[in-house]
């Protein structure tokens, strides 16, 4: 069955729920709809859709992190963070369970201004890592990764050689991860393709395409033959990130 999957860190749900996206969500009209980033607790937004189940994790300090994931099809099972208490309080991870694959939805902590926490950050992606490759079926694993992974996925790599994103620790915990057995799916489909997910608000950085590739989907080597199709929707606003997509046959 073939399967249209979009990721976007929506940078507030309350916010970008003003700025039209129940209209995006409706025309992007995917099977699954993973949001990063909601920032929001229960009861604060009412945002359901026809034809829709949905799942949050919510982050225990408010106005923070936290994820979602609407989907047409109802899971197996759903799981909430990594079962790791000390990685589980910010609302980062849902997984949902199908027959034949495991949809993961992460937003990836962020190492901060002057790598600050960028030790908390690699033991968060050491369990991630490890999560991943223990899952019993093949996975589809999508969100804001907070990682451009090559030169290619930012603008200005010489100028952001330090900084959270493109450090040399982060980017070797992405090739880590890859080389346990996944596919960055929009690399495998566009080699040499420039084209960004994240646009700092600072200096028009939209407007001059000044972005970094931190949005990802990444899946299973056993579905790399499986990928249908790519997309980075930079044309769709409301948030600095902008939605990606895949398609795939599973």
């Amino acid at each position: 069955m073939e399967y249209k999957l979009i990721s976007w860190n929506v940078n507030g749900l309350r916010a970008v729920a003003s700025k039209g996206f129940a209209d995006i969500f409706t025309e992007l009209d995917a099977d699954f709809v993973c949001l990063q980033e909601t920032k929001v607790q229960p009861g604060q937004i009412d945002l359901e859709f026809l034809g829709y189940e949905s799942y949050w994790n919510y982050a225990e300090k408010k106005g923070y992190s936290g994820t979602a994931v609407y989907t047409k099809h109802t899971p197996l099972s759903v799981k909430y963070g990594m079962g790791i208490p000390e990685h589980d309080t910010e609302g980062r991870l849902i997984t949902l369970e199908y027959d034949k694959f495991f949809l993961v939805c992460a937003y990836v902590p962020n190492s901060q201004d002057g790598l600050r926490r960028l030790d908390y950050r690699m033991q968060w992606e050491d369990a991630l890592r490890n999560y991943l490759a223990g899952l019993p079926k093949p996975v589809v694993f999508c969100g804001d990764l907070n990682v451009a992974h090559q030169e290619i996925d930012l603008k200005n790599p010489a100028t952001n050689h330090f900084n959270a994103g493109f450090s040399d620790e982060e980017r070797a915990k992405f090739t880590e991860l890859l080389a346990a057995g996944f596919t960055d799916t929009w690399r495998f489909q566009h080699p040499t393709d420039v084209k960004y997910s994240w646009w700092s608000y600072r200096m028009n950085a939209r407007e001059r395409n000044v972005g970094w590739r931190i949005d990802y989907f990444v899946v299973s080597n056993a579905l790399k033959d499986a990928i249908v199709s790519t997309e980075i929707h930079n044309e769709i606003y409301g948030s600095d990130h902008c939605p990606v997509e895949l398609c795939i046959n599973i």
